[in-house]
């Protein structure tokens, strides 16, 4: 052993939220640099609402009361778009070789995904609140109690963690940035064959089945009972369901290639 292997050998690594909070930093200054993608994940679920409401809305429901049933997907849609940028900023730290410089310093390189993904948690939150509050000035208006409310921020919040755990095992799984867009990108295709915009009996008959059974809809009828204070039936044990399944399968995928590309074991 070298003397500079031993000195890094010698040097403690942090462990536990010491070194998460390390990631966590660099990942939320790095938002901060890239202000484009968080006004993109902000503006383009925004522009969604604005055009299904306004434009779509009054074919859909002349009533007036879409704004009511579409606001839920449109959440589910902002934190999409959120969520996937995590996949594009993991493929580029694996692209630039700065994962072999984390190795050689007292930190434990594995937290990088954490850090990612809790800096990724608190974008969306911070922009599911301004598309709620959009829907609000545009007609939406929710009849859920504190604790209605509460449910949804928890259901809101695991539905983040879970996908960005997915997109940043993606961005491990993707050869390269723009590749891990484009497989990011296919997946924010999933809330319109759900019962997000229409209600799943609008649709064909072969296509119901799909959209009935995957995972975004019963996640967003959640949302929405608990939005208009309705009974949630078995749907809310769908959600949390669906949302821990894909939490399992993505934090198990993401570490199982981040050991393979880093070559930590």
């Amino acid at each position: 052993m070298n003397a500079a292997a031993a000195s890094v050998a010698l040097r403690p690594r942090l462990r536990g939220f010491a070194a998460e909070s390390v990631f966590v930093t660099r990942s939320l200054k790095h938002s901060l640099r890239d202000g484009e993608s968080l006004v993109m994940a902000i503006a383009l679920p925004v522009m969604l609402m604005l055009m299904f409401t306004w434009v779509f809305g009054g074919a859909i429901d002349p009533s007036g009361a879409y704004v009511d049933y579409v606001v839920p997907g449109i959440i589910l849609t902002c934190a999409g778009f959120g969520a996937a940028s995590t996949a594009v900023y993991v493929a580029n730290d694996m692209r630039s070789g700065i994962i072999d410089r984390f190795r050689t310093m007292p930190l434990r390189a594995s937290a990088v995904l954490t850090g990612h993904v809790v800096a990724s948690l608190l974008r969306n939150l911070l922009a599911t609140g301004v598309v709620i509050g959009v829907g609000v000035l545009v007609g939406f208006q929710p009849e859920a109690s504190f604790m209605d409310w509460v449910g949804v921020a928890a259901l809101i919040a695991l539905y983040i963690l879970a996908i960005t755990y997915l997109f940043a095992a993606i961005g491990l799984a993707a050869g390269s940035p723009e590749g891990a867009n484009g497989y990011g990108f296919a997946l924010l295709f999933l809330p319109y064959l759900s019962s997000a915009f229409v209600p799943v009996e609008s649709m064909p008959h072969w296509l119901q089945p799909v959209a009935a059974h995957q995972p975004i809809t019963p996640i967003v009828d959640t949302i929405r009972s608990l939005l208009s204070d309705t009974s949630l039936g078995a749907e809310l044990w769908w959600a949390i369901g669906w949302c821990l399944v894909i939490l399992v399968i993505a934090v198990a995928w993401g570490a199982w290639l981040f050991r393979r590309k880093s070559g930590r074991r």
